[in-house]
């Protein structure tokens, strides 16, 4: 599925970073029904337009592609993979340039993710420690 936010999100890119953002973007569309938008320079994915309780996005760098997950600290992760990010909850996954995507993994979590969020919406607070 491309949309329009994908093709301007991909326009400026390297075609070897491209590829790997629409490789992801099917993958993540083929998981969930998501909404997607450019928001905070991220290609970004949400249920039903809540870009306010996002459940992935894609962000690339001069080196890689990263799929981040808003509240990836949540999700299943037996095998490590992901890199731990800026924040409590935040959750990468990483690629560089020509590396394989793991399509069944991304659905997983992406899956795993939307079945998630409710529960995020409704403890992220608590969750959190601030309440």
């Amino acid at each position: 599925m491309t949309g329009p936010a994908l093709q301007t999100f991909t326009a400026s890119l390297a075609p070897e970073f491209s590829s790997l953002v629409t490789t992801l973007d099917e993958t993540i569309h083929s998981a969930a029904a998501l909404d997607s938008a450019i928001k905070w320079r991220q290609l970004t994915y949400a249920v039903n337009g809540d870009y306010h309780h996002w459940i992935c996005a894609i962000n690339v760098t001069k080196k890689q592609v990263s799929l981040r997950f808003h509240f990836g600290g949540l999700l299943s992760d037996p095998e490590g993979v992901f890199r731990v990010g800026e924040s409590k909850w935040m959750r990468s996954l990483d690629f560089k340039p020509g590396e394989a995507v793991d399509t069944e993994r991304v659905r997983g979590f992406v899956s795993e993710a939307v079945g998630k969020r409710e529960y995020f919406k409704q403890n992220w607070k608590r969750l959190q420690g601030d309440v």
